[in-house]
């Protein structure tokens, strides 16, 4: 029998803080309540937890504040007045704390039309970028037929391909758009100019070709790989056919993916300003990427002129944000539970 008193009056043997069953548990328990605990505090593993936690403990101290001190920074300077800025005993607390920046931004910069104008088009597309890469990247995962690989490849290569090269080529086919020549036999030589208007990013997510597109097949793809294929069989047998059984079986399976493919979705083009400068101009519809500019009731002539001037901007790219996280904020759970339910195996 294993004896916990004999072992710890050996000083050259090592004690055991692991109790393995029944019997060794009873002679622990005889012990008293201070051999137990030099037996604990003394012993190499408890030394090594503690450091390790310390350790742990430090290091996710300092990576945090890495992250959060920029945007504590930020959101101090929003706050600063004038006076602020060129006072040196000032340093992230505001001698004169005020709301000119956030009023004038929001006021002269039309902060509540750009917001809504934004909305609108971030949950139209993210909800049709959503659905049509499940169904995409269903029909890839699930069905066998030739040009399959080659299909997935283009998808990849979607990823792959920096937007930028694209730009020209992309912004001539909607300033001229014509399917085929269609229009132009219909008496339209110049087609149909869509520029600053949200056709552009319609036609684009629901063809699955929008920003960031291929990247939500793959992740669509590897999620319904898992999926059993009982399931559909079951189905199948039962007389569904192929859009019914999707619909009625598998989507519902998916909705914890379809959520989390929606919040990027919708996050990213939110903060988009590739898509915004290259199809809308100043005469068309404000968004929030326009947001970013120095409001003209504000006058930035100071000896602090670049440090106030930076501040305003990045008072701006606040309130861009913050719709963000109010929503992460409520959706986060059916992200994080989307983002383990992927497939994706880091």
């Amino acid at each position: 029998m294993f004896n916990f008193r004999k072992k710890y009056k050996q000083p050259e043997v090592n004690p055991n803080l692991y109790v393995h069953n029944a019997d060794q548990l009873k002679e622990y328990q005889k012990l008293g309540f201070w051999a137990r605990l030099r037996l604990r505090v003394f012993s190499p593993q408890f030394l090594v937890d503690v450091v390790w936690k310390i350790f742990r403990f430090v290091l996710l101290v300092g990576i945090s504040y890495i992250i959060i001190y920029p945007f504590f920074t930020k959101i101090s300077a929003s706050f600063f007045s004038p006076q602020d800025f060129v006072d040196p005993t000032v340093k992230m607390i505001p001698r004169y704390p005020t709301l000119d920046t956030y009023k004038a931004i929001i006021l002269d910069n039309d902060y509540l039309e750009r917001l809504i104008n934004s909305a609108y088009l971030s949950v139209i597309t993210a909800v049709i970028q959503t659905l049509i890469t499940a169904i995409i990247g269903y029909g890839l995962a699930k069905f066998k037929f030739k040009g399959r690989n080659f299909v997935f490849a283009l998808v990849v290569l979607t990823m792959v391909i920096p937007q930028r090269t694209l730009m020209a080529s992309m912004f001539m086919k909607f300033r001229y758009f014509d399917f085929y020549g269609i229009l132009g036999l219909l008496g339209l030589p110049n087609g149909i100019d869509m520029i600053n208007t949200h056709w552009p990013m319609l036609l684009l997510s629901l063809t699955g070709i929008g920003f960031k597109n291929g990247l939500y097949i793959f992740i669509f793809r590897q999620f319904y790989k898992g999926v059993p294929d009982e399931l559909e069989e079951a189905a199948y047998v039962d007389g569904s056919g192929i859009f019914k059984t999707y619909f009625r079986i598998i989507l519902p399976l998916t909705v914890p993916m379809m959520v989390t493919i929606f919040m990027f979705a919708f996050s990213w083009q939110w903060t988009d300003t590739f898509y915004s400068t290259l199809f809308y101009t100043t005469q068309g519809p404000k968004l929030l990427p326009g947001l970013i500019d120095i409001p003209t009731t504000i006058n930035t002539d100071s000896v602090a002129k670049t440090l106030y001037e930076s501040a305003i901007l990045n008072t701006a790219g606040l309130l861009v944000i913050a719709p963000l996280f109010v929503v992460f904020l409520f959706a986060q759970n059916a992200l994080v539970e989307g983002i383990e339910r992927s497939g994706i195996v880091g």
